[in-house]
């Protein structure tokens, strides 16, 4: 029997990135979306591309039906699921979290950064990070609590981190790494979320590259966690004129050890640590990555590349920020922890053109 699912924040543009893989997914049965701006609408009003395939409306937030459910997944800005994923757990509802919200260790941290109180920081102890390629095991523990009846949740990694991350990981991880990481990263416009601004309105971001958040972005702590580089990272965010994809390049200072290593050795380094990473693609030396070859796709790609000169590493990853960086991520953090296949119900072909 299917899981019931639903979806909190489904208007956005995560929350429809959801809704299309959860139609899709064989082992979920999509029953309650919601938008409190979009109440009363039907799904199709408001994105025509679900015509014929699904007849659900939007419903209001705390539309009762959500504690039916078996799985929420909560596609909302930060501080909104922390209003909901607590009275969601004690009623026996599971909670994949996109926001920021559970994703930071530290409660200080979180309040730092987001300028907001964290009203439930007893969750933090038990919810698993949501980023399977690099912290399988949280996973695989909540996975137990699941099959056993219990309730869980997960903070899944953000987009900027993901990207980021799994393309630096496998070089900090091995302790290559000595110095200050450098990384610029490019976002298209619908990581800024649905509601435009005047950055993302479109005579301004189109024909338009801009940075924006230079050393204060809130991913910055989250990057820093994930890979152990307290007060080692510099993140520099851009806004790309394109719908959806995001490139993040990470330039990394090799320790005097490491400069020896070839770019061959590097590359057969990341084919090894992911070896067993369904959605990681390392390509080969000389290749490098583009966000059109993921979209649509839980894919990350990683291209990699050697500065002799100065002993720096350089990693470029590309993902489809929607996807791998938001509801494709949650989507395969459920599969893991109900212990379906982990690619189940998630594209494995990006658009060829």
């Amino acid at each position: 029997m299917a899981l019931k699912a639903g979806v909190v924040g489904a208007a956005g543009y995560a929350g429809a990135e959801l809704i299309r893989l959860l139609l899709a997914h064989p082992e979920f049965e999509l029953t309650v979306i919601t938008s409190n701006a979009d109440e009363g609408q039907p799904l199709t009003a408001v994105y025509p591309s679900f015509v014929g395939a699904c007849d659900l409306a939007f419903t209001r937030h705390d539309n009762p039906a959500l504690k039916e459910c078996d799985a929420v997944f909560m596609a909302v800005p930060h501080t909104a699921a922390m209003a909901q994923a607590p009275a969601l757990l004690e009623a026996g509802v599971s909670v994949f979290d996109l926001s920021a919200d559970y994703r930071l260790d530290s409660v200080e941290v979180y309040e730092a950064w987001y300028n907001a109180e964290h009203t439930s920081p007893e969750l933090l102890k038990t919810r698993a990070f949501g980023l399977p390629e690099l912290f399988p095991e949280g996973l695989a523990r909540i996975a137990a609590d699941a099959a056993a009846g219990k309730p869980v949740l997960v903070a899944c990694a953000g987009c900027y981190p993901t990207a980021t991350s799994l393309g630096a990981a496998p070089a900090v991880r091995a302790g290559w790494v000595d110095g200050t990481v450098i990384v610029d990263a490019i976002s298209g416009v619908t990581g800024a979320g649905k509601r435009a601004t005047q950055r993302t309105h479109f005579c301004s971001a189109s024909d338009n590259f801009e940075a924006y958040g230079v050393g204060r972005h809130r991913h910055t702590p989250e990057i820093e966690q994930i890979l152990g580089l307290k007060d080692r990272l510099v993140f520099t965010p851009h806004l790309a004129p394109i719908n959806r994809g995001l490139l993040s390049t990470v330039s990394m200072p090799l320790s005097q050890e490491a400069r020896s290593i070839s770019l061959e050795e590097v590359v057969a380094h990341y084919e090894a640590f992911y070896a067993d990473c369904p959605f990681v693609s390392v390509l080969p030396a000389g290749s490098l990555p583009r966000t059109a070859s993921v979209e649509g796709t839980n894919a990350c790609h990683i291209g990699l590349a050697l500065h002799e000169a100065s002993g720096t590493l350089i990693a470029i990853s590309a993902i489809d920020n929607l996807c791998k960086g938001a509801a494709g991520q949650a989507i395969q953090c459920a599969n893991l922890v109900y212990g379906f296949g982990e690619t189940c119900g998630l594209p494995p072909v990006a658009l060829p053109v």
